[in-house]
């Protein structure tokens, strides 16, 4: 396995030389993600890699993440929390979707998302990210109105998780899903990956709630959601100085 893995990588670097760009700075776990998004095919991770490197070098600024003065009008909601670790080590993000209005500026809310996964990775290390860092999502849509529908804005964030953050999401739980939000998730999944949906557990009952406490465990979980956490809005925690660093030397 060791070895097939290292021809993958080999072949991989030198499908990205041939489509102009280099693999130089960049560890085998990161180079690992897009392998695996593309079943181990070199070259077809390899377009995925390059397109990656150009979406993330028109995204994010030089300093490696996205300042929380450019997405100050989507953090003031509070309604991303960012938790942690679960009982299998991933940093843990929450959204509250009651506190959630579809933007009015698209490409805004798209660098919030960026920012937000790009902390909640970053946290999962004590801000040093090495490339294979995965978290675990919680969408909660307890007490929403067709006000906070917003189909865009979900499509949106998994599918920069399906190309921009291969191999980044280990499980997503959504909670609360109310019977008029059906229709409108059957819409979003026309636009997920297999195996994306294959990561997403819907929790409709006690056993399901059961086994999603005892998944993400209570020192994780906020108490709002049975357990001993303080749930805490992901501009208030706070990573290490060296984190920005870090992001911008393997780029997330």
């Amino acid at each position: 396995m060791e070895e097939s893995q290292e021809l993958a990588l080999t072949q991989l670097r030198k499908s990205v030389e041939k489509l102009s760009s280099s693999t130089e700075g960049y560890d085998k776990p990161t180079l690992m993600r897009f392998l695996v998004a593309r079943s181990m095919d070199p070259v077809k991770a390899a377009k995925m890699f390059v397109d990656w490197q150009k979406w993330r070098a028109s995204m994010v600024p030089p300093t490696g993440f996205i300042p929380e003065s450019e997405v100050q009008d989507e953090l003031e909601f509070r309604k991303v929390c960012l938790q942690g670790p679960t009982k299998s080590g991933h940093p843990l993000v929450l959204v509250i979707t009651s506190k959630h209005f579809a933007s009015k500026d698209p490409a805004n809310f798209k660098k919030f998302v960026v920012y937000a996964l790009d902390k909640t990775i970053a946290s999962g290390n004590n801000g040093k990210e090495v490339g294979g860092e995965k978290l675990v999502a919680v969408i909660d849509l307890a007490n929403i109105t067709y006000k906070n529908l917003d189909a865009r804005g979900l499509i949106t964030g998994f599918q920069f998780l399906q190309s921009y953050y291969p191999e980044r999401l280990a499980k997503c739980y959504i909670l609360h899903m109310p019977g008029f939000f059906v229709t409108v998730w059957k819409f979003v999944c026309r636009f997920l990956e297999k195996a994306t949906q294959e990561k997403i557990v819907i929790v409709t009952d006690g056993e399901e709630q059961r086994k999603f406490e005892e998944e993400i465990g209570a020192d994780a979980l906020p108490e709002e959601y049975g357990g001993r956490a303080k749930l805490t809005a992901i501009q208030d925690v706070l990573l290490p100085q060296a984190a920005p660093v870090t992001l911008t030397n393997n780029n997330v």
